[in-house]
């Protein structure tokens, strides 16, 4: 099994969980499950500030807030086991492999049902851009996209074409635009 199964509450040290919060505590324990993998790492961080960053822009609540940041977080825990079973880790298989682990974690950590069960499901469709049914969904997808298409090195037009297909939030574009100098700003109706 993965090192996420040992690590849970018991794993930080005493006065670390009374001074994490628990986005926190989930960071450090998606850090041990993805470990020594840095690159999959900074991924989900990267990911988790820039949805945290988009939900504030955008005025989440704070329980929307934290279903957002934590979906965030564990939105790639499939793919390990997707290479391991697949051999390959597309989008249909981390959405397959990934939700019963994001399940599996926040439980452990003590997470509320009802959170786990929209965590799961962002989990299980974070690589699914048709019927996005939620703010959180939106701009974890968006999130997403900023990250990968600097990691990938996707051209101009690549950028266009998603900032036009994908990206609908204020806040979202704002940083797409902040950091892509595409012309996508020009396409603004």
């Amino acid at each position: 099994m993965t090192a996420m199964l040992n690590y849970n509450q018991s794993n930080l040290r005493k006065e670390e969980s009374h001074m994490l919060n628990r986005i926190d505590q989930l960071l450090l324990s998606m850090m041990a499950h993805e470990a020594p993998d840095a690159e999959r790492i900074q991924h989900f961080i990267k990911v988790h500030d820039f949805a945290r960053l988009i939900g504030q822009l955008e005025g989440l609540d704070p329980a929307a807030q934290e279903v957002l940041e934590a979906a965030a977080v564990v939105h790639d825990i499939g793919i390990h086991p997707a290479e391991r079973k697949y051999g390959r880790s597309d989008g249909p298989l981390q959405e397959l492999e990934g939700p019963p682990l994001a399940r599996e974690l926040l439980s452990r950590l003590g997470w509320e049902e009802a959170v786990i069960d929209r965590v799961a499901f962002l989990v299980g469709h974070h690589h699914t851009y048709t019927e996005i049914d939620g703010i959180d969904y939106q701009i974890l997808v968006e999130a997403d996209f900023l990250v990968n298409l600097f990691e990938g090195g996707r051209s101009a037009e690549a950028q266009r074409e998603v900032y036009r297909r994908i990206f609908r939030t204020e806040g979202g574009k704002r940083l797409f635009r902040t950091m892509f100098s595409t012309g996508a700003e020009e396409q603004e109706p």
